[in-house]
């Protein structure tokens, strides 16, 4: 396993990373198993662990802090707010009172005194970020976390918040959690630019494409929608719609690519992240530990130049072939009529004359 700085923060981390959003009801409820998951990762050298505190509505945070117990000290914690967690107004966002109020339960969960990586899960355009970058830096100065960063925020509002810290004197975001993978290169772009521009550590998700990389999706084959990740997002797999054809041509080439190296889909596909200089970690995301011992074969392949270059042919860079971040679409494009300014007035309550 091999290790790099966590953008500015001095902090070392694994270039693999055990994402933990799988653990839990949403994809593997048994707790002990786990459990066990989370200790083979630590053996095998990973020493960053990745969860949510919306990860099937706080189990998996409660799984990972029981997994940690005795081992706290050598790992890396990160976890993440912002989605709703329960019925009602002011449960969810990225304000002042919401976030004091999650971080309270997230430490709970986590069985922890403190959380070394704490990220806002998405933008949230009601709060101004001010108000959430002055909030993150009181928890760092009270040592309830080590530093925060953002998951998935667009480029723009990356600079945004940078800009606004540098003027109101707060402390900043040091690291961005942004989807990338062989099927989707959009961040190439704007984000990891801007990463790299501010010094920010990048740690990226779903490099199997949400399990599209898997290897178990080949054009002309079955594809079994009733369990795992396509359980989750059915129309990312469905082979009759013309973006799921698109990708199962892709997946041919990027299959006879890994066999012409001697190594698995799968392995090609952890392995593509690292070979962008702004990327610190892949989040692997395993539900069993059968995946995890797949996936970290591909933590020891290193890509070189012309193998790179043949997946540019592929996939061009900056290339999304599906839209990667379900979880989230911009207030600005949906629904549409809110672009109108007379609609807009007329949504906030506004006599329009």
């Amino acid at each position: 396993m091999r290790y790099r700085f966590l953008g500015g923060t001095g902090i070392e981390v694994s270039t693999h990373c055990l994402g933990t959003m799988m653990l839990g009801a949403v994809g593997n409820p048994d707790h002990r198993e786990g459990v066990r998951i989370v200790h083979a990762a630590l053996d095998a050298g990973i020493n960053f662990v990745d969860t949510a505190d919306m990860y099937s509505a706080g189990e998996s945070e409660e799984i990972v802090g029981e997994a940690l117990q005795g081992r706290r000290e050598d790992v890396v914690l990160a976890t993440k707010v912002h989605f709703p967690m329960g019925e009602g107004p002011n449960r969810g966002g990225n304000s002042r009172r919401w976030i004091l109020r999650a971080v309270e339960d997230s430490l709970r969960r986590l069985r922890t005194d403190w959380i070394d990586l704490y990220q806002v899960h998405r933008p949230d355009h009601r709060t101004d970020v001010e108000e959430t970058l002055s909030v993150l830096g009181d928890l760092v100065r009270q040592g309830k976390i080590r530093a925060f960063g953002c998951s998935a925020f667009p480029a723009a509002e990356i600079v945004e918040a940078h800009w606004t810290a540098e003027r109101r004197a707060l402390p900043r975001f040091r690291t961005e959690q942004p989807p990338y993978s062989l099927l989707a290169r959009g961040i190439e772009s704007s984000v990891l630019p801007v990463a790299r521009r501010h010094g920010m550590g990048v740690l990226t998700w779903a490099p199997l494409a949400s399990g599209f990389l898997t290897g178990r999706y080949r054009k002309g084959g079955p594809v079994d929608l009733g369990g795992g990740r396509a359980a989750l997002t059915p129309h990312r797999f469905d082979p009759a719609l013309p973006e799921n054809a698109r990708k199962l041509e892709v997946v041919e080439q990027l299959v006879e690519l890994a066999d012409g190296i001697g190594c698995t889909l799968p392995e090609l596909a952890v392995a593509f992240p690292l070979a962008h200089p702004a990327v610190t970690s892949v989040i692997l995301g395993p539900r069993t530990p059968e995946q995890l011992d797949g996936l970290l074969k591909g933590a020891e392949l290193v890509l070189e130049d012309d193998v790179l270059d043949r997946i540019d042919e592929i996939v061009p860079p900056g290339t999304d072939l599906y839209r990667p971040d379900g979880a989230w679409r911009s207030p600005a494009l949906a629904p549409a009529a809110l672009r109108r300014p007379r609609a807009e007035r007329a949504a906030a309550g506004e006599e329009c004359r």
